[in-house]
């Protein structure tokens, strides 16, 4: 994904936002890089990661040295979801957190893509990617879900673990103009269909507004996140001005 990084410091608090979400979970999931269940699953998760990459350097890039922001930034400086950082889990929890953000993240790039604000243009490409991350998560939740009991048990257990996490998405943003609550309303409702059709239950309190939302836009951070971050960003800092 290629388009002009707009400099300007009024974008840096939504493009930092979007941009280090989209980093954070491409790291994730390039973890499962050797790792996945199946090739075929490790080739998709890669493909994921490289688009979710591509989005977090133009976004980056409208609010400073892309490099610079990725790996010189300290923990607190990061203003991601908690949820993109939590750690990998089983494979069931690698679904059940790319099912909430993509849900979440292709419905935000639509209403961006509809409108003629900076991230506009951005919106409008990655939300061809967003669908395909969003299908790619539905159908494994649907397989899972609906599959064998073990496979049924461990979705639900991560449906439940995760959904702590799933309130702060729709914490306004600086600088992104989004009916926040029309977003949450769309996303609860497209989220718990999904969970129906794959015989999952949706987590008590989701109807109430029961959710212990997180302070990653504040760069407040989960333990994980500062062992992901330090394994990230190791070989930048260790050579320093290095070119390859």
């Amino acid at each position: 994904m290629t388009t002009t990084p707009v400099k300007d410091p009024a974008l840096a608090p939504a493009a930092l936002a979007l941009g280090d979400d989209a980093l954070v979970l491409s790291h994730r999931l390039g973890e499962w890089a050797g790792n996945a269940p199946v090739l075929e699953e490790e080739v998709a998760l890669a493909n994921i990661a490289l688009d979710l990459l591509g989005q977090a350097r133009v976004l980056l890039s409208m609010a400073g040295d892309e490099d610079e922001l990725a790996f010189l930034r300290e923990e607190r400086a990061f203003r991601n979801l908690q949820l993109v950082e939590q750690p990998n889990g089983d494979f069931a929890h690698t679904i059940a957190r790319q099912l909430y953000f993509s849900v979440y993240q292709h419905l935000l790039h639509t209403e961006l893509a509809g409108g003629d604000g900076p991230f506009a243009a951005l919106a409008a490409k990655a939300v061809k990617e967003t669908a395909y991350h969003r299908d790619h998560a539905e159908q494994w939740t649907l397989r899972l879900g609906d599959g064998t009991e073990v496979s049924h048990d461990r979705m639900q257990q991560a449906v439940n673990a995760l959904w702590r996490y799933t309130g702060e998405m729709f914490q306004p943003v600086e600088g992104l103009d989004v009916d926040w609550k029309a977003l949450e309303t769309a996303w609860l409702e497209q989220i718990e269909d999904v969970l129906r059709r794959a015989t999952l239950s949706v987590p008590e309190g989701a109807r109430t507004g029961a959710w212990s939302a997180g302070a990653g836009r504040q760069g407040l951070h989960t333990e994980p996140f500062g062992r992901m971050l330090a394994e990230m960003q190791h070989l930048h800092r260790s050579h320093p001005g290095a070119s390859w």
